[in-house]
């Protein structure tokens, strides 16, 4: 018998068996039922909760396909600067933090970005310095791939003009020599090492609060990723495991794990996928190369009005070893790759590594390509030859579409190329890259089908052809996810047997504005047969 029956409702099931079923029975965490509201109300007894939905949107639990959930559950507690017009503002935000620190502390922050800026020139320890002289600052940029840092915060990473820029990193210097407070990719984690580390009641309590936010949203999945290096991802698996311990893990989480162990985990026999319906470990991931932003995202061209073409940040030979090595331990791989030889160069070692496995490549482990973001028109159909995921973001095409032009030309319109991986038969699974973007799916969704920034420009969209339809983003955001996690048969759809995670949307995704999609608002969502978010 069910727990609860939610009845008079509009279910995009995903499931051709029941494509218009309008009712649904839930039992301990499972789906017991779908179908029409007679038929399944009639399983109802007693003690059976029944909500009337009336007339609602009802979508399978949402996933984040790419979330940086740790290192953003943290954030959260620190200045957000994403709304920021301007280097004045910034400095705003951390004069107030540092007044409410205290001497010493340090003040964390992230999301600026100076494209953003009324004056577009990046800043440097010394507009820092100036309001903040005695506690150590550090603010990443919206991309994660830059931060800037102030004297006090260099100083404790001793970091200074004898200082080499690391394997992989970039530390930004003076006319002088002098380090300019500017860290790129790999150097971002001289400060990182020195920074205070979070207790467990820290991070727990962090978790726990961003977990909510993200019911609020529909989202009852995550595929965790970790930031460049650091210190391995330890205190991010361990806060899953101590709140899933405690029942308190309200998200079902695929944490990845850092590709420079790779041939630790290999040896100890870990697979991708093992865990239970609440936390499993994925793949791994490595960096094929940076971001646009910064300007180190590999490149098979130069940028325009440059003769910059970016930077690898793994050689490929070591990428080529490492991804052997988890295609024969069972481990899957994730390998961030944003510029178009960044991708050609991994697509070419996952052809090589790959060989004579191809006719395997729908079965355990999944390898997936993260971001996907500027590809060469030659490479957009290699994905699903080679069986590899494409884990996009599209809320990132609205944030760049404006910085692509400057910087690529008329190469952009091979820039989130959805539509032509889509229909080449790539899995595309969607995710937000949180801290990077928003975590709210509709407006992902809303990117993904308009191309169009709020204000409805471009007006027939940025490279329009490139656009989904709302199903095929929704499946993105659900049944991709569930495939690139390698637990479609447990996820991604309303089906009788599978996990028992739902959102009931206010706002009917399907039959709104496109350009209103990212408005719209949860009533409720459901995880694990349990009602964790209700609007009232």
């Amino acid at each position: 018998m069910p727990n609860l029956i939610l009845f008079n409702g509009k279910l995009h099931t995903q499931d051709e068996s029941y494509p218009d079923a309008s009712a649904i029975a839930l039992r301990d965490g499972r789906i017991l039922a779908v179908g029409n509201d007679e038929e399944i109300r009639a399983f109802g007894h007693k003690n059976t909760k029944e909500i009337d939905l009336q007339g609602r949107r009802v979508l399978p639990g949402l996933a984040d396909s790419h979330i940086h959930f740790y290192e953003w559950s943290l954030l959260l507690r620190g200045i957000m600067l994403g709304n920021t017009r301007s280097l004045a503002e910034m400095q705003a935000e951390v004069s107030e933090a540092t007044k409410k620190a205290g001497e010493g502390k340090w003040i964390i922050g992230g999301g600026w970005n100076q494209d953003n800026w009324d004056k577009p020139i990046a800043p440097t320890k010394a507009d820092l310095d100036k309001i903040s002289p005695q506690n150590p600052v550090v603010l990443w940029r919206k991309d994660m791939h830059l931060a800037l840092a102030n004297s006090v915060a260099l100083a404790q990473a001793e970091i200074d003009e004898n200082t080499p820029d690391p394997e992989m990193g970039v530390i930004q210097r003076d006319e002088n020599g002098e380090a300019n407070g500017l860290l790129f990719e790999f150097a971002i984690n001289l400060v990182r090492d020195v920074m205070p580390i979070s207790t467990d009641i820290e991070a727990d309590v962090a978790m726990q609060i961003a977990m909510k936010q993200l019911h609020e949203l529909g989202i009852t999945s995550v595929h965790d990723f970790r930031i460049m290096g650091g210190d391995g991802g330890a205190p991010a698996l361990r806060t899953f495991q101590r709140l899933r311990d405690q029942n308190l893990l309200k998200l079902r989480a695929l944490v990845m794990l850092p590709g420079e162990f790779v041939e630790e985990t290999a040896k100890t026999g870990l697979q991708s996928g093992f865990g239970d319906d609440f936390l499993r470990i994925g793949g791994i991931k490595l960096f094929a190369d940076g971001a646009l932003g910064p300007r180190t995202a590999w490149m098979l061209e130069s940028f325009e009005n440059t003769n910059e073409t970016g930077m690898p940040l793994t050689p490929m030979s070591e990428m080529a070893e490492k991804i052997a090595i988890a295609e024969k331990a069972g481990i899957g791989t994730a390998i961030h790759a944003i510029g178009d030889r960044a991708i050609r160069e991994l697509l070419d070692v996952y052809t090589e590594v790959l060989d004579g496995n191809l006719d395997q490549r729908d079965t355990h482990p999944k390898h997936r390509i993260e971001h996907v973001q500027h590809s060469h028109p030659d490479d957009l159909g290699r994905l699903a030859d080679l069986g590899l995921v494409a884990s996009v973001q599209p809320l990132h095409l609205v944030e760049d579409m404006d910085m692509v032009d400057a910087t690529l030309g008329k190469r952009g319109r091979w820039a989130y190329a959805f539509r032509d991986l889509l229909n080449a038969g790539t899995t595309l699974a969607l995710g937000s890259d949180c801290p990077v973007a928003s975590p709210n799916p509709y407006l992902g969704i809303q990117a993904a089908v308009t191309r169009q920034k709020n204000d409805g420009t471009p007006a027939e969209g940025w490279y329009p052809a490139q656009r989904l339809t709302v199903a095929e983003a929704v499946y993105g955001y659900t049944m991709g996810a569930a495939i690139a996690a390698g637990t479609e048969n447990m996820q991604g759809s309303l089906t009788s047997g599978k996990l028992a995670d739902l959102v009931v949307l206010e706002d009917d995704i399907f039959e709104i504005p496109p350009l209103e999609i990212g408005k719209a608002q949860v009533k409720m969502t459901v995880f694990d047969g349990e009602i964790v978010f209700r609007r009232e």
